[in-house]
């Protein structure tokens, strides 16, 4: 391994953004884009009257909407590391793309609306980062707003996440009394309103944790507070340890207002100071790949199509695992043993990109697709001959009926359901005896941007006719008799030909068990 390639691994820093919705993960994205130079003006999600829209939020539902419905990849360089920022959807109908995306990072940090504490969302995220073991860091939002008492918001994060915390700063007020932080890392007091106090940002403590006795805040009611909680959390809080935050056992804590843009750069040094580097990855064969292999490999873990409206393509997203991506080289898929040449190679900065000539383990690299890959698929040079380990699915639970409303606009009807059910948000079923279209999916915002997208993007509208809940199970090839089917389950095959049941409830899969005991019924997950 080069020595180049060791140093360029390692200035590597990929992180997820996770959150319940309007927690403000959105905003802190682009705070932290600011600093990376990425952009010159942070957008908002609530800009809809000015048409100033947040930079990660491309997709037109999502700018009318306001919220985020895809995953987003974001990189810049900062403080001598190449990041990639990962910002995922908040909505839990859109779960599953956070849940794959989580697959394809080495850190998460969690935003937190430090007046709502712990969201249910925000719990199903955090159990996909414990699930694989990787550091958390948690950013506790909206400090400029009234919010819940931050001893609280910790005991919370312990109860709640069952994971230790160790706030790395501590409010100095909150809302209209917002003073400053007391960055107990750092050993300063970070000001809110520099102006209020002689345009000094930053004040740094003495031998006992104090600031000077003279400094006008010395006085405050709520530096008093402050530094009574601290020393409480001083004697019987958590011990700072790097072993345990790399182990996903301990999340360090940061207060701040990505709205005012305060506390946010403090957090951005920090987390890059102990968030992984690129870590091995695990095969199919329970193997790990080192990411200084000399070998390119690497997954897809996302398609977006329709990134580019202009040009109506299609966006493979592909974590590296190992060894360096130049463009043109080739490269084989993994699963059909079909060798490419990867020319056409991009990188992304939200609604704009660029072509990228190499990339190493850590980078998201995305790659124009006419319809060759699957989520979930490796790729591989030279005779490394490896594949990684799945990507979680997620069985469907509401489904419905789908027709073009047009009859003459099969085609596009056809293109649209195929480049869409590949992106993975809904999943496409056919009725065996009468060939039906029927798409299920995880929550109900999902057919609205399905809908909204074909008519959009591919000119089709489509009727949805609602068939309810229902309990999909697969079934073995050799277990398949038509005869079996009903109005109480519904035979039907998925986009892999493989058949499976839609049961209407779960009375009528307990009988269709009882009178069928020699059929197996498999889920997804």
């Amino acid at each position: 391994m080069s020595l180049n390639l060791k140093e360029a691994v390692d200035s590597r820093r990929t992180f997820a953004i996770i959150s319940h919705p309007d927690a403000g993960k959105t905003t802190i994205t682009e705070q932290l884009l600011l600093f990376g130079g990425a952009i010159r003006q942070a957008g908002t999600v609530k800009g809809k009257k000015t048409g100033n829209f947040a930079k990660s939020d491309w997709m037109e539902i999502e700018k009318q909407r306001g919220i985020s419905v895809t995953s987003s990849v974001m990189q810049f360089d900062y403080d001598g590391k190449r990041v990639n920022i990962l910002d995922t959807p908040g909505h839990e109908d859109f779960s599953e793309d956070t849940y794959r995306t989580l697959m394809a990072v080495d850190a998460a940090v969690m935003v937190v609306d430090s007046a709502k504490g712990i969201e249910a969302q925000t719990k199903k995220l955090f159990q996909v980062c414990r699930m694989r073991g990787i550091p958390i860091f948690t950013f506790m939002n909206k400090l400029d707003r009234d919010g819940r008492e931050p001893l609280d918001l910790l005991a919370e994060l312990e109860e709640v996440l069952e994971i230790e915390s160790y706030p790395m700063n501590w409010p100095i007020g909150m809302g209209k009394g917002l003073e400053g932080l007391y960055d107990v890392y750092h050993k300063r007091v970070e000001l809110h309103r520099p102006d209020k106090y002689d345009g000094e940002r930053f004040i740094e403590l003495n031998e006992d944790g104090d600031i000077p006795t003279d400094h006008p805040l010395h006085k405050d009611s709520v530096y008093t507070q402050a530094m009574e909680d601290v020393e409480l959390l001083t004697e019987a809080g958590n011990e700072f340890s790097e072993e345990r935050i790399a182990e996903g056992k301990l999340t360090p804590v940061f207060f701040g207002s990505a709205l005012t843009n305060f506390g946010v750069q403090t957090f951005l040094e920090t987390f890059l100071q102990f968030a992984p580097k690129p870590s091995a990855h695990k095969t199919m064969a329970e193997e790990t790949v080192s990411p200084y292999e000399e070998e390119f490999s690497g997954f897809v873990f996302k398609i977006q199509a329709n990134m580019n409206p202009a040009h109506r393509d299609r966006i493979a997203f592909i974590r590296v695992c190992s060894g360096e991506f130049e463009r043109g080289m080739d490269v084989f898929l993994e699963r059909t043993g079909k060798k490419f040449k990867l020319t056409n190679s991009t990188q992304f900065m939200a609604d704009s990109r660029e072509t990228v000539e190499s990339a190493v383990a850590g980078d998201i690299i995305g790659l124009y697709d006419t319809g060759n890959y699957q989520i979930g698929d490796t790729l591989y040079s030279g005779k490394m001959k490896v594949a990684y380990e799945e990507l979680p699915q997620f069985t469907p639970e509401l489904f419905m009926k789908v027709t073009a409303k047009n009859v003459m606009k099969q085609k596009s009807f056809h293109k649209g359901m195929d480049q869409l059910v590949q992106e993975g948000a809904i999943q496409l079923y056919k009725t065996i005896l009468t060939e039906d279209y029927i798409i299920g999916a995880v929550g109900q915002l999902q057919f609205e941007v399905f809908q909204h997208r074909m008519l959009n993007e591919y000119n089709t509208e489509v009727i949805l006719t609602p068939m309810g809940n229902k309990t999909a199970r697969w079934i073995n090839e050799e277990d398949l008799d038509e005869r079996m089917s009903s109005s109480r389950n519904i035979l039907v095959k998925d986009r892999y030909d493989q058949p499976l049941f839609l049961f209407e409830n779960q009375f009528a899969m307990r009988w269709f068990a009882d009178k069928y005991p020699e059929v197996e019924l498999k889920a997804l997950l």
